[in-house]
């Protein structure tokens, strides 16, 4: 059997399954963004690591390698935001072609230590290798956690509320901007979404509100796609997700760049991944708690976007005439061996 056919999930699934079971300190294991280590009563340890592949997951061409060290710290941070915890340390392998040109790591280190000192981690160590062509980034990061604090991907229950931080798309639309540079929009709308793709921002202090709220049942960040990642959460709580499409939150910026393109800002919002904005669940009861908590304590909007389901309905899209719609075909987000970016 080829890796095709299994795709990322499968791959991950078969080596779970041919590993030895965990002993009782692991909380979290194999099958999550973040395993979670049990250190003592009053602490978890957090380990989650990425890695960015030249020419998978960056060019060189259009990526400074500043701009790079930002993006590779910021999804690891944005991992244990969705786990409520903080970052502690960073460890950091690379492979590097012998003629890169020392000033390319400089900057790489200063990108990855800015955006960790913004989240209280520091870069503790590392390896290094060689390699004859594309550069390999490979950022361990690890954090803590308090048991209450701790929220997971397996709480959610039926009934509860489907929400989400911030805006979905624009890492997409900073994509096709990117692979598209022609396309005529307004500057202010250009920048944002570029930006938005190449150094996200995680939602770290969101995360931590969301974790001391104890108001929160489940909680992911967007990493693969809205539609994937509550895929994740309707996987590990069993149950089923309604989403309400014309609720979903796009920014203007995301409209603007999709119209030129031609493109559905919708796909883009719920398969275009990469925004690491946070997904979660909660009682209908919390849900304008919730909302108010985040506006007042960290500025960041939050929007109400479907509700949890029995199981046995999946996952399904409710359009704002009421009428339930499956999911669009290639709306499933990012898997690295089986498909490519919508």
């Amino acid at each position: 059997m080829q890796i095709s056919q299994l795709g990322e999930f499968g791959l991950i699934q078969r080596i779970k399954n041919a590993l030895p079971h965990p002993p009782a300190e692991v909380i979290v294991g194999i099958g999550d963004d973040v395993a979670v280590l049990k250190v003592s009563d009053s602490e978890y340890l957090l380990a989650t690591c990425d890695v960015q592949v030249e020419n998978v997951h960056f060019s060189r061409s259009v990526i400074s390698p500043y701009q790079l060290g930002r993006r590779i710290a910021a999804i690891n941070v944005s991992d244990i935001a969705a786990m409520a915890g903080a970052p502690l340390w960073a460890l950091v392998s690379l492979t590097l072609p012998r003629e890169l040109e020392t000033d390319f790591v400089d900057a790489l280190y200063e990108g990855m230590h800015e955006q960790l000192n913004l989240a209280g981690a520091v870069i503790v160590g590392g390896n290094l290798s060689r390699i004859e062509k594309d550069i390999v980034i490979d950022l361990c990061l690890l954090g803590k956690v308090t048991p209450d604090n701790l929220l997971l991907r397996s709480g959610a229950c039926k009934g509860d509320l489907i929400l989400v931080t911030g805006w979905l798309g624009d890492s997409r639309a900073g994509l096709e901007l990117i692979r598209r540079p022609e396309l005529i929009i307004s500057e202010n709308s250009r920048k944002q979404v570029v930006q938005r793709h190449l150094t996200p921002q995680p939602r770290l202090r969101e995360g931590q509100e969301l974790g001391s709220s104890a108001l929160v049942h489940s909680l992911v960040d967007v990493s693969d796609g809205l539609i994937s990642d509550i895929g994740h959460i309707c996987r590990a709580s069993r149950v089923g997700a309604e989403i309400w499409l014309g609720n979903v939150p796009i920014s203007s910026a995301a409209r603007e760049t999709a119209h030129a393109a031609g493109q559905d800002v919708s796909a883009w919002a719920l398969a275009g991944g990469e925004d690491y904005e946070l997904l979660f669940t909660a009682s209908p009861d919390a849900s304008a708690e919730i909302l108010s908590l985040l506006e007042e304590r960290t500025g960041t909007p939050c929007s109400v976007i479907g509700r949890v389901v029995d199981e046995a309905e999946g996952t399904h899209l409710l359009l704002e005439n009421g009428t339930k719609m499956a999911l669009p075909e290639g709306s499933v987000g990012w898997d690295h061996f089986t498909s490519a970016r919508p």
